[in-house]
């Protein structure tokens, strides 16, 4: 990585396009600056609110109240979906007076009840499984794109819309010397490759890609 340039961007770049939908971002937790938002529908539950808030961050969450009651709920919960933070928890006069409040994901879209007695560890636990959901569906959406191949052809036409993985041996001089690796590059122009340091290049692997 020591000769890419705008390394931050691409990074958020790839967190996009990887995760977003189209309702907009979808933040892994471990990455999102508010992994979840209190939603106070009416001003009578803005106290409520920021207790259940407090409670939360008394566990290391990063959360923030959402008690904006001017603004229609709706349309404040769209911003919160756009904006990919992972849970919301939406609370309401009749939740409150029922003892609960209102789960959603971002992940799935989906919503239930849940008790405000416990509710703190039962966000924390969902965040940790939409964690390991979001990476699950990233692994295999990368590893299904994946083709294993024997030659530079069928490397070059499987990347256009994937990636290939080449033995390193099978690559060739020629395709060393393209690598976007500052010290391939000049390990090749000196002569001296990675078949010349391992005595079985084939165990190195190569991942073919589109240039941009």
């Amino acid at each position: 990585m020591d000769d890419v340039v705008g390394t931050s961007t691409r990074m958020v770049g790839g967190l996009i396009m990887v995760h977003g939908d189209d309702d907009g971002l979808r933040v892994p937790p471990v990455l999102a600056p508010i992994q979840v938002v209190v939603m106070a529908v009416k001003p009578e539950v803005v106290d409520a609110a920021h207790r259940i808030a407090t409670q939360l961050r008394e566990r290391g969450v990063r959360v923030q109240v959402d008690d904006r009651t001017d603004v229609p709920f709706g349309r404040r919960a769209v911003d919160w979906e756009l904006k990919g933070v992972p849970v919301r928890i939406e609370l309401g006069p009749r939740d409150l007076a029922a003892n609960t409040a209102t789960l959603a994901r971002r992940l799935s879209g989906g919503k239930g009840p849940a008790a405000l007695d416990g509710l703190a560890g039962e966000v924390e636990a969902l965040l940790i499984a939409e964690q390991q959901a979001m990476l699950g569906d990233a692994r295999a959406q990368r590893d299904a794109r994946i083709a294993d191949l024997d030659s530079v052809e069928d490397a070059a036409a499987a990347a256009a819309d994937g990636w290939a993985r080449i033995s390193w041996a099978r690559l060739g001089v020629e395709g060393e010397a393209t690598s976007r690796s500052r010290r391939s590059r000049s390990a090749a122009s000196s002569g001296r490759t990675a078949r010349c340091r391992r005595a079985r290049a084939s165990r190195i692997w190569s991942f073919v890609a589109r240039s941009y």
